[in-house]
């Protein structure tokens, strides 16, 4: 049994999620302690459940000390199959970071994965929803990866109430290979029970920044109607994939919003990267199996605590060097 300390490194939840997807897709058991060490309340909290019982769902697996402000936790996988499977995260608990234990599971399993999940769709800490769908679920497409998602509510802090389908085919991965240039700024500005001209300020403030770059910019505006109120926006280059984003929060001027999502896309941009650095380690577990290169303008804590913890599943390793920015080369030996 692989064990893992869970207070390593970043620290959070991420270890626990990762940790149990990269047990059911190796079929390696795990034991994961000191979970979330250091944290004002340290052990599992009802999101990081759902994620666990989501995957141990998937796996057959048999999951000891599963329960609210638990501090250690093993997981033994069985075979991954296909189903049909509805989870509930609770609240404004994310739909994203969920999705992100289950799909490298998924695409490994026996036939189809169906996930019909509920909880939040756009809250801190987590991908939003036009980034999943749009950048990451991108990047898994140009790697052979078939899913189909759909987004039929939005949910926002506090109520959370949003809803998504995702549909995962088996699939063998291959190498994901940059060689698009950018033409074509593209964005989605959600916005629910607020004022409309909020979505119209931060719109106009992400163009005007591109426009004084002479970028063109097409960003749609998509009010729905969720429990709580909320609003963001996702923004994302094409067909060189990089992508930015930044929430609405209560005292946040909607043109600070509009304006820092897009100047945090121009940086990805003018450095030339690969992949934007949130991309980078949701994409790590995949690009660890094809093996492969990318540039990136930055390595976060996430994305290190990510090498460190693959590679106890997995015979990868991870060369990493500063450039102008930094390459990461990627070699699988399995």
């Amino acid at each position: 049994m692989i064990s893992i300390d869970g207070g390593y490194g970043e620290g959070g939840g991420q270890i626990v999620r990762m940790a149990v997807a990269l047990s059911a897709m190796t079929g390696k058991a795990v034991k994961i302690y000191n979970i979330r060490h250091g944290r004002p309340k340290p052990g599992l909290k009802r999101q990081h459940i759902t994620a666990i019982e989501a995957v141990a769902k998937l796996s057959n697996a048999e999951v000891k000390g599963l329960k609210e402000h638990s501090e250690t936790v093993e997981f033994h996988p069985g075979k991954i199959k296909g189903g049909v499977f509805k989870l509930d995260v609770g609240t404004a608990g994310s739909i994203t970071l969920v999705l992100q234990a289950c799909i490298p599971a998924a695409i490994h399993a026996d036939d189809t994965v169906y996930l019909k999940i509920r909880g939040g769709t756009d809250v801190k800490w987590a991908p939003p929803w036009d980034y999943f769908y749009n950048v990451f679920l991108t990047h898994l497409s140009r790697m052979g990866c078939e899913i189909d998602a759909y987004l039929n509510e939005r949910g926002y802090y506090p109520a959370g109430g949003g809803e998504a389908e995702v549909i995962i085919e088996p699939c063998s991965l291959k190498p994901i290979v940059f060689e698009e240039e950018i033409e074509r700024i593209k964005g989605i500005v959600n916005i629910s029970k607020l004022p409309y001209d909020i979505a119209e300020r931060i719109k106009h403030a992400a163009e005007s920044i591109f426009h004084n770059e002479k970028l063109n910019a097409e960003i749609a505006i998509e009010e729905t109607d969720s429990i709580s109120a909320g609003t963001g926006i996702v923004l994302w280059s094409e067909p060189k994939l990089l992508g930015a984003d930044e929430l609405g929060e209560r005292g946040k001027r909607a043109e600070d919003v509009g304006k820092n999502a897009a100047q945090k896309l121009l940086k990805e941009i003018k450095s030339k990267a690969d992949l934007d650095e949130r991309a980078v380690d949701q994409l790590l577990p995949y690009i660890s199996i094809t093996g492969g290169s990318f540039r990136c303008r930055e390595i976060s804590n996430h994305a290190k605590t990510e090498m460190w913890l693959i590679k106890k599943f997995m015979d990868v390793e991870y060369d990493v060097r500063k450039e102008d920015i930094y390459r990461i080369n990627v070699e699988n030996s399995s």
